[in-house]
């Protein structure tokens, strides 16, 4: 019988982390929004549709929260720029040595979109993995990742488990203090739901990375040093990876030949990653593969980091955008093509198979229920 092959979950994150790099790369207001629209879309429509529907919601409301903050930060502490006032909160005459930041005084409309600007940035970071959170779970990105990682792998479970299980359990707590009629909502709400919240997430992945640890997570086989030797070389490689990438960015004479060592940097890391995996001695039921079509997700994400990185060397206009002199954000045809190309991946990713759903011919039972 014939199976249905999964999309591999580090496909995911990897087409995540372009997303991220991409809303690093740019500073249009437009763009920066077009990115955190294909973040929620492709999580609803290639993720199951409850875990991708109620995970991707907590992420955007974070999103918006941090915006919010930002832009109240810039209201009441930021700095005071000439421009267009839109109007003016009382001020406080700070000391000297506090020169840097202020407390009330006009606000402007350059100041307020300064601020938007670098809180949908971090929107952009927070919903592109929280898509990858909703579309694969950090679990199943672990089971897969090489066996160099594995020792550090249980630190970076209750990292990655952390926020969706917090979620779940305030989801859980607010229904209880609901149906036993207590108040869900002001300060006495937040009080009786934060706290025994917080308490449940981290026990819940303290208690995945115990399980992990105790099944032999981590495990290897060969000579005691070997290990070592490989974090080694991966550690080693990473560093040269930084040195040359710095020489790339740089652009200056700092690093005589940046590229060749940033090669060098990705030998040494996959001579680490290659020998540790074929040392792990844990097993898996059906390993997943990165397919060609993994491969095709991933690189689909970086796209639009690549793209903005070569239309700002190009001088392209509408990747990059300043409020001060005040001017409306450009529209980038070219940013906007990469941000479409970028979600072809509802067309390379297959349709996930939902809940108490029949599953179609040729899919196994397991696979239909997860």
């Amino acid at each position: 019988m014939r199976t249905k092959r999964l999309v591999h979950p580090g496909a995911w994150w990897l087409w995540a982390a372009g997303l991220a790099t991409a809303g690093i790369a740019t500073s249009n207001p437009l763009l920066l929004l077009a990115l955190c629209t294909l973040s929620v879309v492709v999580a609803t429509q290639r993720g199951h549709r409850h875990v991708a529907s109620t995970t991707i919601l907590g992420f955007v409301k974070i999103a918006v929260f941090v915006v919010t903050v930002r832009i109240v930060i810039q209201v009441l502490f930021g700095q005071r720029s000439p421009g267009h006032t839109l109007f003016t909160i009382p001020s406080v005459t700070l000391p000297s040595w506090l020169a840097g930041v202020s407390l009330g005084g006009p606000v402007t409309t350059e100041a307020l979109l300064t601020a938007l600007q670098g809180g949908l940035k971090l929107a952009v970071i927070l919903l592109a993995f929280g898509a990858a959170n909703a579309l694969a779970s950090p679990r199943d990105l672990l089971r897969s990742m090489p066996g160099v990682f594995h020792e550090v792998a249980v630190a970076i479970t209750v990292a990655l488990c952390f926020t969706p299980e917090l979620m779940a359990s305030v989801r859980r707590l607010h229904e209880a203090r609901r149906l036993r009629g207590r108040p869900t909502r002001g300060i006495a709400g937040m009080r009786g739901i934060l706290v025994p919240a917080l308490e449940d997430a981290l026990e819940s992945a303290t208690m995945l990375a115990a399980s992990m640890g105790s099944r032999g997570f981590g495990r290897s086989i060969g000579h005691a040093s070997t290990p070592r030797l490989n974090r080694g070389l991966v550690i080693t490689g990473v560093l040269i990876v930084i040195v040359g990438g710095y020489g790339v960015l740089a652009s200056d004479s700092t690093v005589p030949v940046p590229i060749p060592v940033s090669l060098l940097g990705l030998v040494l890391v996959s001579v680490g990653v290659i020998r540790s995996h074929r040392r792990a001695a844990r097993t898996r039921y059906r390993r997943a593969s990165f397919t060609l079509a993994a491969g095709l997700i991933g690189l689909l994400g970086w796209i639009p980091a690549a793209s903005f990185w070569v239309l700002s060397r190009l001088g392209a206009a509408g990747i990059q955008w300043s409020a001060s002199p005040l001017s409306p954000p450009p529209i980038s045809p070219w940013g906007l093509l990469a941000i479409a190309v970028s979600g072809a991946v509802l067309f390379v990713a297959p349709a996930p198979v939902e809940y108490g759903r029949v599953p179609q011919r040729g899919t196994t039972l397991v696979e239909a229920h997860g």
